[in-house]
């Protein structure tokens, strides 16, 4: 019945969080293959994400592991407030600085010098509708982006979701569909949806 199914729905929940537990590396952060050897800031997001949720859903999550995932993000910060991709020398971009905001948010830090220095490098290398902003991993740093705003709230979100909303709905094409590059139709039509769907809050995450 349902109870037997919430059961076995929690136990591999409880079994995965455990798993995201135990794979992080020394750095704090994690990388592509569940083996605690690497870390970089776009995967790292993902697993702080997922905690975030189960923690929402009852599941305990370890504050340590939680602790130590800041700190990684932290340490992957520039000093113009952009993100690099991996611990060590690496140039800042806007995409990975979306993540890395969201990061923090996730994590439960909602009032800090990183997250202003991120929302500011953001603001002046990513406002939609600017030329000079990259299309490199666009709908990437956008879905990433666009959280960060919304949590940041106030004049962050009055300024970027009109923007990002008529960039958007700009790019549509005729049958529906949003092109990436990179990866292809699907993708980036999914994409474009969760940033637009963003003020609905449909999906509990986005909550505040």
């Amino acid at each position: 019945g349902d109870n037997a199914r919430a059961n076995r729905i929690h136990e591999a929940l409880v079994k995965a969080v455990r798993l995201i537990e135990q794979t992080q590396n020394d750095e704090g952060g994690w990388r592509y293959n569940p083996v605690p050897y690497d870390a970089d800031v776009s995967v790292t997001i993902c697993q702080i994400m997922a905690l975030r949720s189960a923690r929402n859903a009852g599941i305990e999550v370890s504050s340590e592991v939680i602790d130590r995932a800041v700190e990684y993000v932290r340490m992957c910060q520039n000093a113009d407030g952009g993100f690099k991709y991996q611990l060590g020398s690496g140039n800042s971009a806007w995409p990975r600085t979306a993540a890395g905001v969201a990061s923090l948010y996730y994590a439960g830090i909602y009032e800090d010098d990183a997250i202003d220095k991120g929302i500011e490098y953001l603001t002046k290398n990513a406002l939609p509708g600017k030329a000079s902003a990259s299309r490199s991993h666009y709908f990437y740093g956008q879905y990433y982006a666009v959280q960060a705003m919304y949590l940041a709230g106030d004049a962050h979100w009055a300024l970027w979701w009109p923007a990002i909303r008529a960039e958007l709905i700009a790019q549509q094409n005729d049958e529906g569909s949003w092109d990436d590059r990179s990866v292809g139709k699907p993708y980036g039509t999914a994409m474009a949806l969760i940033v637009l769907q963003m003020p609905k809050r449909y999906l509990p995450i986005f909550q505040k």
